[in-house]
């Protein structure tokens, strides 16, 4: 397991996933700054208390990942005194609204046939690999924010899972993050306090039977094969990092190494 800083991480009340990704190791000894890149769950739902708090990390940007229709379900981040708010969204506001309602309001039978036999984490593999195929312009966006002087910087989505969790991931390859400490950063939100809680529309015990949350769990865990899925798409759409960040995310030398000034010890 690759070494890690003690986290000093809060468990806040009404934000889920939060942490800060200070302390993970760089391929040449380095290791990401404490307190200048943060990740979590929506902010909709931020208590007073966790307000206060997010205020004392002097963020400079919070990039919100979500599109209209998680909004809409979540509502608004809350407004933080002198923080600018950038809403990129990584998925198409009308892309998989039926599919989500299902997943809210569906019965066993729907549920069966949209997520049974592996297609659940087929979804997910196909979303990943999307997302870092098409979504360049965004993700070359936050990173040239980011070295310019969006930092500290908070990213978030929903769960602060999938959208967030790639985002991350992208950013932590640009300063040379070590590949096996991004894949064990991401897998933390699988722990109890970070999970998304799932919304069904029933409240009846058989809204929530085990074979409901079985089939429910690939879109609500973190999974090593889902962030291998996105490594590989790199891999197969660009050959490799340097030139994912270089012609994908129109990256300069310069700008990375601006990038590891704002974020690298």
């Amino acid at each position: 397991m690759t070494q890690q800083v003690p986290s000093t991480e809060p468990e806040l009340a009404g934000v889920r996933n939060f942490r800060d990704v200070g302390g993970l190791p760089t391929v040449d000894g380095r290791r990401v700054r404490q307190g200048v890149l943060f990740r979590s769950g929506h902010l909709a739902h931020a208590t007073g208390e966790d307000a206060a708090f997010l205020t004392t990390l002097g963020l400079h940007t919070i990039f919100d990942f979500r599109n209209a229709a998680d909004q809409k379900l979540e509502g608004p981040d809350v407004e933080l005194p002198g923080v600018r708010n950038v809403n990129l969204p990584l998925s198409d506001p009308a892309d998989g609204a039926e599919f989500w309602k299902m997943v809210r309001d569906g019965d066993l039978d729907q549920l069966r046939e949209i997520l049974s036999d592996g297609k659940g984490a087929g979804r997910m593999i196909a979303s990943y690999r999307t997302i870092i195929k098409h979504r360049t312009d965004e993700h070359s966006r936050v990173l040239h924010a980011l070295a310019q002087d969006s930092v500290p910087a908070l990213m978030h989505c929903a769960a602060g899972k999938d959208r967030a969790g790639l985002s991350v991931a992208v950013t932590l390859l640009a300063v040379g993050v070590e590949r096996e400490a991004i894949v064990e950063d991401y897998l933390k939100s699988n722990a109890k306090h970070r999970r998304y809680k799932v919304h069904r529309s029933s409240s009846a015990a058989s809204a929530y039977s085990p074979e409901v949350m079985e089939l429910l769990s690939p879109l609500f865990d973190a999974r090593s094969e889902y962030l291998t899925a996105a490594f590989d798409t790199i891999e197969e759409t660009w050959g490799g990092v340097d030139a994912y960040l270089e012609k994908g995310l129109n990256l300069t030398p310069e700008t990375r190494e601006r990038l590891r000034e704002r974020l690298v010890d």
